[in-house]
């Protein structure tokens, strides 16, 4: 069988989250991703065309 238990070394249930919870959140991850884009796009921009 399975041991379901939990157990004491378990950490307790209002621990704030750190850095990398928030970071693995889809909606983040967008909105930095197109941030990210018109940042290189700026970028590419000033080097190629003026």
């Amino acid at each position: 069988m399975l041991d379901t238990t939990q157990s004491e070394a378990a950490p307790p249930k209002d621990e704030p989250r750190g850095c990398l919870f928030a970071l693995s959140q889809p909606p983040l991850m967008i909105f930095l991703a197109v941030i990210g884009c018109l940042l290189l796009t700026a970028a590419l921009h000033d080097l190629l065309l003026l």
